[in-house]
């Protein structure tokens, strides 16, 4: 992720999204019920607020996305079930983790919270990719080794300039720590704008 872009895109502009009422699945970590985190998300919200090619994530649904999975109705309920299970089995004895979130990446289609130290989750996002790959087989196609684990604040929605965004936001937010305890399989149902987001399970860290 380029940490300063000369410009920002429309993210949706020619995308493929799900079509209403259709469900594209994710693994999730939810952080909208952190009220720290809201707090930091809000501020930097308000900052960028008066330009208006963005699109702010909405304070509840504050995630920080861990693996896409694919379509909702591909994967079906039964096998939804399996890989909750299987990810159960595979973060046992995972400890929940306490990272930082205040500095500010910058990216041509979105304005991201970084998540610190680097590494810190990546026993989670093993675990979950090591299970869902184990139930969905050669249906799901893992993803790269390269994840860089953050927190959206807000969407570009138009071509603009991000000089005075950057100069506007900084490169850092008064942050706050937070604990990572679960991670959420998400039923993301239509396009990505709409926010018709709907938790299928939580897997929580079990020691």
């Amino acid at each position: 992720m380029s940490p300063l872009p000369v410009g920002f895109r429309d993210r949706w502009r020619g995308r493929v999204e799900p079509a209403f009422g259709c469900g594209w699945l994710y693994w999730h970590v939810l952080l909208g019920c952190e009220a720290e985190v809201c707090a930091v998300g809000s501020r930097g919200q308000r900052r960028i607020a008066g330009f208006s090619g963005f699109h702010p994530v909405p304070l509840p649904w504050l995630h920080l996305t861990v693996m896409e999975v694919g379509s909702a109705s591909e994967v079906g309920a039964e096998r939804v079930g399996a890989m909750v299970e299987r990810a159960r089995e595979a973060l046992k004895g995972w400890s929940a983790v306490t990272v930082n979130l205040g500095r500010v990446l910058y990216h041509p289609e979105a304005i991201v919270l970084a998540v610190e130290p680097d590494g810190g989750l990546d026993g989670l996002r093993e675990g979950v990719q090591g299970a869902t790959a184990e139930v969905l087989g050669k249906d799901f196609a893992q993803e790269g080794d390269l994840w860089s684990p953050h927190v959206t604040l807000a969407y570009s929605t138009a071509v603009q300039p991000a000089a005075p965004v950057i100069a506007t936001l900084g490169r850092r937010l008064p942050g706050c720590e937070v604990t990572i305890r679960a991670v959420t399989l998400i039923d993301q149902r239509g396009p990505e704008r709409d926010w018709d987001w709907h938790p299928l399970a939580t897997v929580n860290a079990v020691r």
